[in-house]
């Protein structure tokens, strides 16, 4: 009996600690500290640009009533801080005040969670942050020859454009952005108001007229990271290189000379050399915030930029809401509504499907191409053998006369040296410490892509430094069997040097240096017999297929939801060379050490292939100034290349390296950019704000409630179909049956054309279109219909195109992705 009354009162007394226990860790957790972050809030009530319902992104900023309105929507956004959080508990970063009226605020989520349901609060929307999207292309893409002749040769392509650029900033002293006083601007930029913010590394003299405004946007950085002063410079200053590169790309100078560790490479133009340049800084080395990155975008449009580039932003879609209403995707809205032309890097997760990060139709999403340079390089072994690789790098000394000891690293390591046996240390020439100089000097040293390169904590710039130091001759970096072959990109190297990226290529250098190399009973080497020399690897080659959509370009179908379900928009919208592209870079080089000190780089990425277009539609707007964005759009979407070079449908890379497969418009969009073309295209495709917001009505997936909240205006007349949006491309993400779709052109032409219709239908569909020709006047407009049936179900997107020939030798082509689910 008392057994069981003792067990009885232990178990009592274990449920109350366990009970003491449980209610500790709920009070432990529910006054814990919560981590602050930035909020994007979005307001009701009319921002400056449109303001009384008149939208113009060249207003005029300085009337008192302009001003006024200002001041009170600032004044709204503080009081509705003060009035709903606690005093302490968050600090206000910006106010949005041109084309959208918000804030952003650093804050606790249960602070931010009252802001939801605030008065006069239409989104509150968590910062996701913002990643760096990472010459010959204007004769590639035939500008010389082309559009700068129409436009009156380089001295005058881009004459009276300002682009925009919100980016890391630029490096003032560059002779991409330098101003020539010989060579004075004719232009008129009355419509552009902007500014010259100085700070550290950038002096006042540093808006010269080629650049026209700088400034920098740091509130959101600071707010969530500690700064590095020696790189996170707090002015329009670029200490990483990312935006002068850009900027370089879509308006650098013409003929600037390419010198990288003294060998000159020919000279950089950009797309629209005399085009003027506007600078917002909102990415730092340290961090990269939305909040910054809208506040530039806010203050851009408030300026009056015709183009503005965006090859940052974030790379993931929203969590909450579809991914058109994101308040990155709004602002992007409104400044298309302001009439601002806005051009957006696709992303760089290809080659995998649905990766786009570029959503919305009122922004122009572009992929990334190669183009036909190619800089091939080689080593000469001692047996014959030529080897070809990568490597901007000069040849080895005496090379065709001489040839150099090659040698292992693994074979070279030093015997007394204190570090861990490890492929960084042993194979991968990692460290100076690792190797016995006595081998290495005047050797060329074989370095192995093992462990340490395939988890990223391995360097090219690590080998170059050992190199150096030690007095290499030269080094070639083998593909390892272990793990396959590896991406190899040109870069620059102060020392000889080659990749061999290609397994099978690195083993015949391997079994010829194991044949010469002979070794003791412990496998120390005894003799080193081999011999081999590296090539000149500066000089480059135009032999190359091209275009072919780069590897790491994101790729379609467009989605609407971080569910990735498809939409019926079409992304990425055009193509442009993003693959090995030089610009203007900055010696500091923050965060790529392999580049500091080089007033140029080789990189690639959609942020390469972003401000080709933004160029080129500069060069459309001053042949063309009357035109809308929409219209801009459409000329270098149905002008677009659907071939390479050759004649053959544009290829793009896979999965597997080396591999590739026929391109579709989920990997080029329309195809290749043509400027030419582009200037002059016949018809055009046009859509304005209020379409847009038919658009999202139509959605299927938002309630017209959520898009009276987020933009403030009513679903009064929804498209029947999301499809219905007149783009210059028709996207069916799930056809049951037969669809009808609209498009209504317009004729920018000078004269009366006649045109015929004729479709190429995608697999599983049938086309049907009305009327199948038509005649229409100097900007007269015509609408078809055209109907699509299923024949059959398939189980993927399939893809065809609607073709008008005009009978003025005008082809207006608009690509199809259908997904036919039932007939």
């Amino acid at each position: 009996m008392q057994s069981t009354m003792a067990t009885a009162r232990a178990n009592v007394l274990l449920h109350s600690f366990c009970f003491i226990a449980v209610l500790a860790s709920v009070l432990l957790t529910g006054f814990a500290a919560e981590d602050p972050a930035i909020y994007l809030v979005l307001m009701e009530g009319e921002s400056v640009a449109f303001h009384g319902g008149s939208p113009s992104s060249h207003l005029n900023l300085n009337s008192e009533v302009l001003k006024a309105h200002a001041m009170q929507l600032e004044d709204s956004h503080d009081q509705l801080l003060q009035s709903n959080l606690e005093t302490g508990s968050y600090s206000k970063l910006y106010s949005f005040k041109h084309i959208a009226n918000g804030f952003a605020v650093h804050t606790t989520p249960s602070q931010a969670e009252k802001l939801k349901y605030s008065p006069g609060v239409k989104m509150v929307e968590r910062d996701r942050g913002a990643k760096l999207m990472t010459t010959y292309t204007p004769r590639f893409l035939e500008l010389p020859e082309g559009v700068w002749t129409q436009e009156g040769g380089q001295r005058n392509a881009g004459e009276g454009i300002v682009i925009g650029f919100v980016d890391t900033g630029i490096n003032p002293a560059h002779l991409s952005f330098s101003y020539n006083p010989l060579r004075p601007f004719t232009s008129n930029i009355s419509h552009f108001s902007g500014a010259c913010e100085t700070g550290p590394l950038f002096p006042a003299t540093s808006c010269n007229g080629k650049i026209v405004s700088a400034k920098f946007f740091s509130a959101g950085a600071r707010a969530v990271a500690t700064l590095n002063a020696s790189v996170d410079i707090l002015s329009p200053f670029d200490a990483d290189g990312h935006g002068s590169h850009v900027a370089s790309v879509a308006a650098g100078n013409a003929g600037v000379p390419v010198v990288v560790n003294g060998f000159c490479y020919g000279q950089a133009s950009g797309m629209a050399p005399r085009a003027r340049i506007a600078v917002y800084k909102a990415v730092y080395p340290t961090v990269g915030t939305l909040a910054d990155v809208i506040s530039a975008m806010d203050q851009a449009i408030r300026d009056g930029v015709d183009v503005l580039t965006l090859s940052v932003g974030p790379d993931e879609p929203p969590e909450d809401r579809v991914t058109f209403l994101s308040m990155f995707d709004v602002f992007m809205l409104y400044a298309r509504r302001a009439g601002v032309f806005v051009v957006q890097a696709a992303g760089n997760r290809g080659p995998d499907p649905s990766s786009v990060v570029s959503y919305s139709p009122w922004a122009v999403g572009v992929a990334s191409s190669g183009t036909d340079r190619i800089y091939p390089s080689s080593i000469a072994l001692g047996n014959g053998e030529r080897i070809e690789g990568v490597g901007l790098s000069g040849p080895t000394f005496g090379y065709r006369l001489l040839q150099h000891r090659l040698v292992l690293a693994k074979d070279a390591i030093n015997p007394i040296g204190s570090f861990p046996r490890t492929p960084p240390y042993v194979e991968e020439c990692q460290t100076p410490q690792a190797l016995d100089a006595r081998l290495v000097i005047g050797s060329i040293v074989i370095c192995t892509f093992s462990e340490g390169f395939y988890n990223g904590t391995s360097t090219l710039n690590a080998i170059i430094n050992t190199a150096r130091a030690l007095g290499f001759m030269g080094f070639v970096l083998v593909a390892n069997p272990a793990y396959g072959d590896f991406i190899a990109e040109p870069v620059p190297f102060a020392v000889s040097g080659i990749l061999v990226p290609n397994v099978t290529n690195s083993q015949v250098i391997l079994q010829y240096y194991e044949q010469q190399t002979f070794k003791d009973a412990r496998g120390f080497p005894t003799r080193l017999a081999a011999r081999a020399s590296i090539g000149e690897g500066r000089a480059a080659s135009f032999r190359g297929q091209a275009p072919i959509v780069s590897r790491f370009s994101s790729r379609g179908p467009n989605i609407i939801d971080r569910a990735r379900k498809p939409a019926d928009v079409l992304k990425p919208d055009i193509l442009a060379p993003g693959h090995q592209i030089w610009g203007a870079w900055s010696p500091i080089s923050a965060l790529e050490p392999s580049l500091a000190g080089h007033s140029f780089a080789l990189l690639s990425g959609t942020s390469m292939a972003t401000p080709h277009i933004a160029g080129i539609a500069a060069l459309i707007k001053q042949y063309n100034p009357s035109w809308n964005p929409s219209m801009i759009a459409s000329a270098i979407s149905t002008t677009a290349a659907k071939y390479d070079k050759n004649g053959e449908l544009i290829m793009a890379e896979g999965s597997d390296i080396g591999s590739q497969y026929p391109s579709t418009p989920f990997d080029s969009g329309a195809g290749l950019v043509s400027p030419s073309n582009a200037m002059d295209p016949g018809l055009v495709l046009s859509s304005g704000y209020e379409d847009y917001i038919s658009f999202l009505c139509s959605l299927h997936d938002t309630n017209p409630g959520t898009i009276k909240t987020v933009t403030g205006e009513l679903c009064n007349k929804p498209l029947d179909h999301p499809a219905n949006l007149n783009l210059p491309s028709v996207t069916l993400s799930a056809l049951n049956g037969s669809e009808i779709v609209r498009r209504v052109f317009m004729n920018v032409g000078s004269k009366p054309e006649s045109y015929s219709s004729s479709a190429l239908p995608p697999n599983g569909t049938t086309i049907d279109i009305s009327p199948p020709s038509f005649t229409i006047a100097p900007q007269g407009t015509q609408e078809l219909v055209i109907q699509f049936n299923v024949t059959q179900a398939m189980n993927q997107f399939t893809f065809g195109e609607l073709i008008l020939t005009g009978s003025l030798n005008h082809i207006v082509r608009l690509p199809l992705s259908v997904l036919p689910v039932s007939i």
